[in-house]
Formats: structure tokens, C-alpha cells, sequence
């Protein structure tokens, strides 16, 4: 830093009314507030942020003495030192490493505009909430091996799936509090020469495809979504019909319907092969829709009982808890078209994976392939419609029947 200005006289320090902060020069600040409360102020840059403290009252330092801690506070970031960080050494004061809870709440601040749909946020924050809530009030360079296992064991068999989740997690948590400074060494929650020596591999641990309801209940099940006249019951019936995500329906605008071409347009954005993808809409699909649109009270198709935002990440599941289905998710609906067009129709491979909005072969494969097949992928989607139309009489009962 360069020789001190010296801007303000002792009369300025006593008279100046304007609320703000007048600068004596080289980082040193006079801070008015509007209540006409006088402080002194030493700023400097760290890493290319700002660093602001307090050098005591105007009322009690003088401007001299106030020049005085200045030039100590300038000779100790030229000596590459956080004067804060001194002052409190000297006072014996050590500083609080924050919470794996603080670092985990703000990666996730962070991240989140990086992530395609609601759900995938809403998965890392339940996960960094509930299945790491041991972790979340320890500093966060106190979490060790100990503390990671104690966490993972719980889940490592009986919900594998969420146990490899968590896993990845804590480690991208703990990978950000290592890069802002907050620990040191190995991570503890890596998988390759650590956890990998500790926990089953995971080509041990049982997982499958998500459990699915067989193709030949789904018309039945169809009719007893239609007696729920809810909107959670509309957007699952939706989402069968159309043979995609739940976060795909969830985050369904009016913006991505076009009714006349009979087509819904979703964004790259809002994929997860990050390809746009057109579903072709079904006369029973283009019903919903009517019904929907009818009262119209949100941006969003299927919107949540207040109108804002979307209708919850769980609300299609819990339609299914609802009527007691067993054995069956309501991703499994994907495997149930899936089953069916290659059980039941003569449509072609390529197709049905188009409808599932699946890429299909390599790379120069795909890079020949430019057609999305609409119109035979219109046809396919109007006989499922046709196919998942309740019958007469249908009522069901029980499903527990799971494909994997």
C-alpha cells in the first residue's frame, strides 16, 4: 500500500454529518450512521474480497490514534496477514470453523442454478438434511472417516441407492470446505482407496431399475385415478400417458404446449440428456390439458394448490400411497409403456426408445439419426392412450406385481 492520504482533520472527524463512510485514505474509514454514531473503520482486499474491522469509537480513538492501528493493520497485510485473524490470536481467541451444515446450505446456494428441475434440488438438500443430519452442527473440519461411516452403514444395504448419493454428497461438501480454506488432507468420504475398502462394493449391493406396475393393471389403475378428481391425480395420469419424468410433468408450462400441433415442447434446459424433446399429446393427454386450462391460475400446468410454483416433487407418490398400490413407483410407469410396446405392438425399437426420449446408439449413429420420429411416435402414444383407457367394469384392487 502506498503513504497514507490523510484526508480528514480532527475538526471533519467532529462536525461531518453525512451518514456513510469518508475515507482518511490507504483503508482507513470514518462510518457515520444516520443516528450521527461515529466509528472507525480499516478495509483492505483478501483473495479479491473485501475485508472490513472495526478500530473503535470516533468518540474514544482519536484521529491520530486511529491513523496508528491503521498502519499496523497496512503492515500486517503487506506481511500477508488477516488482521483480524491477529487481533483475536493475540487475544487468545481461536476462530470458529463453520458447521458441515453452513458449508453443505451454501454449496448447494451455489450449485442449484446448475440443476435442471426442482426435484434434483430437492433431493440434495433432503439428503444434506435428513440422512446427514449427525453431521450437519459439527465444524466442518472435525468430519472424519468415523463420523462418514456412521452415516453411510445405516443405508449401505437396506437403501443403497440413497446410501451412493449421500456418499457423493458429503463428498463434494467436504471438497468445498478444502477449497474455501476450512480443512486439510484426504477426503474422508471418497469412494476409490478409502471408502471402497470399508463398505461393499457397489456391484455387490442390490440395486434395479425402479419398480414398475405391470402394463395390464395400468387401465384399472387409471380408473381409480380418475375417481381422485385431483390435480396430482391429473398430472400421474399425464405423465403415464406421455411416458415421461415426473420432473418433466412437475415442471410442465403453458409456455411448452401447443395445442393445435397437438405437441408438447420441452427444453433442453429440462432434460436429462439435455436434448429438447417433443411429446406428442394424446386426445385423452389434450382432455387433461383442456380441464386444466380451464381454470388456469398459473404459469405451470399442474400448479400447487397456492398457484405460485409447481405442484410438489412428491405429490404423484403420494397419490399412489393414496390408493394403497404396492410394489410400484411412479417412474416404473416408463418400464410399463416400455414392456408394452415391445409385448403388444409392432412398433420399432427405435421408436419407443424416441418416446422414452432415451439417445440411441453412438455417436455417428445418432449423428445420421436427425428426425425424432413425431408423427410414428404420434401414432404410437395414441394407441398407449388407447390401450390404458379403462374398460368396463375395471376395478382394482391390489396391485403388488413389480418387473425389475
Amino acid at each position: 500500500m502506498g503513504k497514507a492520504v490523510k484526508k480528514l482533520s480532527a475538526r471533519a472527524v467532529a462536525t461531518i454529518a453525512q451518514p456513510g463512510r469518508h475515507s482518511d485514505g490507504d483503508g482507513l474509514y470514518l462510518n457515520v450512521t444516520r443516528s450521527s454514531a461515529r466509528s472507525w473503520l480499516f478495509m483492505w482486499k483478501k483473495d479479491g474480497k473485501r475485508r472490513e474491522m472495526g478500530l473503535g469509537s470516533a468518540g474514544s480513538v482519536s484521529l491520530a490514534r486511529a491513523r496508528e492501528l491503521a498502519s499496523e493493520c497496512r503492515a500486517q497485510v503487506a506481511a500477508g496477514l488477516d488482521p483480524i485473524e491477529a487481533r483475536d490470536a493475540a487475544a487468545g481467541i481461536k476462530p470458529e470453523k463453520p458447521t458441515f451444515g453452513a458449508i453443505a446450505d451454501a454449496l448447494i446456494a451455489a450449485k442449484e442454478s446448475e440443476w435442471r428441475n426442482e426435484k434434483h434440488r430437492a433431493q440434495w438438500r433432503a439428503s444434506l438434511t435428513e440422512f446427514a443430519a449427525p453431521l450437519r452442527s459439527r465444524p466442518i473440519d472435525e468430519i472424519d472417516t468415523a463420523a462418514v461411516l456412521a452415516v453411510l452403514t445405516p443405508l449401505w444395504q437396506t437403501r443403497p441407492e440413497t446410501a451412493l448419493r449421500l456418499r457423493g454428497r458429503i463428498e463434494a461438501v467436504l471438497d468445498a470446505a478444502k477449497a474455501q480454506g476450512h480443512r486439510s488432507g484426504e477426503n474422508p468420504a471418497a469412494w476409490r482407496g478409502h471408502l471402497s475398502h470399508l463398505l461393499p462394493k457397489r456391484g455387490k449391493l442390490t440395486r434395479g431399475h425402479h419398480a414398475a406396475m405391470a402394463y395390464q393393471d395400468v387401465p384399472a389403475f387409471i380408473a381409480q385415478l380418475r375417481e381422485c378428481n385431483a390435480i396430482a391425480a391429473m398430472a400421474l395420469e399425464f405423465c403415464i400417458l406421455t411416458a415421461t419424468r415426473s420432473g418433466e410433468v412437475y415442471g410442465a408450462r403453458w409456455s411448452e404446449i401447443d395445442v393445435e400441433a397437438k405437441v408438447w415442447i420441452l427444453p433442453a434446459a429440462r432434460m436429462k440428456a439435455a436434448r429438447a424433446h417433443r411429446v406428442p399429446l394424446s386426445e385423452r393427454a389434450l382432455v387433461i390439458l383442456g380441464k386444466l386450462g380451464d381454470a388456469k391460475t398459473s404459469d405451470y400446468v399442474f400448479p400447487s394448490p397456492r398457484g405460485r410454483k409447481p405442484l410438489s416433487h412428491v405429490s404423484m407418490a403420494k397419490v399412489m400411497h393414496r390408493l394403497q398400490i404396492d410394489g410400484a413407483t411412479v417412474h416404473g410407469f416408463r418400464s410399463a409403456f416400455r414392456d408394452w410396446a415391445g409385448n403388444e405392438t409392432h412398433f420399432p425399437r427405435e421408436v419407443a426408445e424416441a418416446a422414452l426420449a432415451h439417445v440411441i446408439g453412438d455417436k455417428a449413429e445418432q449423428a445420421y439419426r436427425r428426425g425424432d420420429a413425431l408423427e410414428k411416435r404420434r401414432t404410437l402414444m395414441e394407441a398407449w392412450a388407447g390401450f390404458c383407457e379403462p374398460k368396463a367394469g375395471s376395478n382394482l384392487i391390489s396391485i403388488n406385481r413389480a418387473s425389475v
